[in-house]
């Protein structure tokens, strides 16, 4: 997989390329992973509700064409953009989604923190109290709705499929201004808190963070 650093780069252009890129590939076509980083911007998935966005402000609101519901790109979070022939890499989208999350887990272990995944609720989530703590999640009943309490977001997590090829991809919080999260119901849902690295006293650069992130993510996408 080729690996991309494209550095702080407008959020439409960057979804218009993906879109380009994913129509005009091939079966040859070598799959790339891009690492970014955006300016401000609002991001609006399939399932987005107009209710979801709180208030107005300067920071544009893009409609796309991911899954998922309503979150914030900015500066101090990391980006990820796996663009992968997933059929050629022998795998379903259910574990695509598994494999990024479990490289996210992997990374923010390399820095002592324990995430957690959530069942019906994409991303990673840590407990705020106890970040580095061992102890695992209560397990939920079955069919009861996603209980995120104790707990903040730190990866957020929205693809798009086609022809068997992936665009879009994952988040990862790093040292950010926090403050637009609180704009919105951060994926669509009401009071869930968003963290970053910094909040929770893991010091890194965004570089760090990217190469990091970028290496596991390597290791966890290979067919």
């Amino acid at each position: 997989m080729k690996i991309n650093c494209l550095g702080c780069v407008d959020y439409a252009m960057t979804l218009a390329a993906m879109q380009s890129f994913t129509a005009q590939r091939t079966n040859g076509t070598v799959d790339e992973l891009w690492i970014c980083e955006h300016p401000p911007t609002f991001t609006e998935g399939l399932a987005s509700q107009a209710a979801h966005l709180l208030r107005a402000s300067d920071i544009p609101v893009v409609r796309t064409d991911r899954g998922g519901q309503i979150t914030y790109h900015g500066p101090g979070q990391v980006v990820a953009y796996p663009l992968i022939n997933l059929q050629r890499a022998g795998y379903f989208v259910k574990e695509y989604v598994f494999r990024i999350e479990e490289a996210v887990l992997r990374t923010l272990r390399s820095w002592g923190v324990t995430g957690h995944r959530i069942s019906g609720a994409p991303g990673i989530y840590v407990r705020l109290e106890d970040p580095h703590g061992h102890s695992q999640l209560p397990v939920a009943a079955k069919n009861a709705p996603p209980s995120f309490v104790g707990l903040g977001k730190i990866a957020a997590l929205g693809i798009k499929v086609s022809r068997h090829c992936s665009y879009h991809g994952l988040a990862l919080n790093v040292a950010m201004d926090l403050t637009p999260f609180s704009h919105i119901n951060p994926c669509g849902y009401a009071g869930l808190q968003t963290v970053d690295l910094s909040t929770i006293g893991v010091q890194v650069s965004l570089q760090d963070a990217s190469q990091a992130l970028s290496a596991r993510l390597l290791t966890a996408l290979s067919p």
